[in-house]
């Protein structure tokens, strides 16, 4: 299993591995870019998942493609020596590289949505991001089954890229954590501040005359409000304890094919603010405040409405933590490890049944 150590898809790769090693099966999880740091490899919660650093560029930091070769030698030369039952694949062009067994690529994120979330799309048609697009496109049509984390970004792949074969939906998962009921009087978020999507200049704004403080986890920069409380980059169990504390937990992206930092705010049981964009009324419907990530003053209304009613506070707080139960690893894993073993016992061959979905 490839991963790196930028963002949620270390989050998502070291639980999901350590859920498969817990179940018996045998894990090699290798690192492209930088390498992790102390606070994530304590994230592996199993010593035996293998755990294999590569230095390798990632494909969105790359995107001349000038490490490929590096990248496809270094790669498919583990595999030798590991011998796999299948390739795990978190990102896109490697898939395309001369594997012996089956490829599984699972679409996190990509630079082309990203960018149309952004509303920002001509740097797309240089020379080197259209080499990009070309490999994430072949990557996909190469690989032998395709995974998305949410049907709304499922639908989004299939609109950019066009892949051959249909791909299936597995919802990330979280194992179960506690719930604290002494809950303070804060609004948590989390994102860095470079990225666009993550809209977190708008929420410091909307925080603007709301009664209760906003506390931001992230790399902080120029323009952080000083109305806010910047609590720079937190280690993953420092964000969980925060979630245990927090009231609400706001997040007003502009894009997130799935948001593995809302699922862990709602089993902490905080209310959720969120943007109202597909993924999020998918995955949360019914269990959250919606709000236009364009609209500050609305978004400002809606929080102090959160801090002010108690009741209605507490009522989203139960539903979150409740929908939470849905998005399970243990389901997750499950729902792997069946795909690992349906491509090893068709291995060679693609995956042609329709596109569906693993994980309720």
């Amino acid at each position: 299993m490839t991963s790196d150590t930028v963002g949620g898809v270390w989050t998502y790769s070291t639980a999901l591995a350590s859920a498969l090693v817990g179940s018996g099966t045998e894990v090699h999880l290798v690192t492209m870019g930088p390498r992790a740091r102390a606070d994530q490899r304590a994230m592996l919660q199993n010593d035996r998942v293998h755990l294999i650093e590569t230095d390798l560029a990632l494909e969105w930091q790359d995107p001349e493609g000038v490490d490929r070769p590096a990248a496809e030698r270094i790669l498919t030369q583990l595999e030798e020596d590991i011998g796999p039952d299948a390739v795990h694949l978190n990102s896109f062009r490697e898939a395309v590289f001369d594997w012996n067994e089956p490829v599984l690529v699972v679409a996190h994120s990509c630079v082309n949505s990203w960018g149309l979330a952004c509303r920002d799309t001509a740097w797309l048609e240089e020379p080197a991001w259209r080499r990009y697009t070309a490999a994430v496109s072949a990557g996909l049509s190469k690989a032998q089954a395709w995974v998305s984390p949410s049907c709304a970004f499922y639908d989004v792949i299939c609109d950019l890229y066009h892949p051959g074969a249909p791909g299936l939906v597995i919802r990330n998962g979280i194992a179960p954590g506690s719930r604290s009921d002494k809950k303070e009087a804060f609004i948590l978020a989390a994102g860095r501040l470079w990225d666009r999507t993550k809209n977190i200049a708008a929420l410091t704004e909307a925080a603007k005359g709301v009664r209760w403080p906003l506390h931001v986890a992230g790399p902080a920069d120029d323009i952080a409000q000083a109305e806010v409380s910047w609590l720079g980059y937190l280690a993953h169990d420092e964000l969980r304890a925060r979630m245990q504390r927090a009231a609400v937990f706001a997040s007003p992206a502009l894009y997130e094919p799935f948001g593995l930092s809302v699922l862990e705010a709602a089993s902490a049981g905080c209310a959720l603010l969120l943007s109202d964009i597909p993924t999020f009324r998918e995955l949360w419907n019914g269990a959250a405040v919606f709000v236009d990530p364009t609209d500050t003053e609305g978004m400002r209304r809606a929080l102090d409405a959160l801090c002010a009613d108690d009741d209605r506070r507490a009522q989203l707080q139960r539903a979150a933590r409740t929908r939470s139960q849905r998005y399970s690893l243990a389901r997750t894993a499950s729902a792997y490890l069946q795909l690992y073993v349906n491509l090893a016992a068709n291995a060679r061959r693609p995956v042609t049944t329709r596109a569906m979905e693993l994980h309720a």
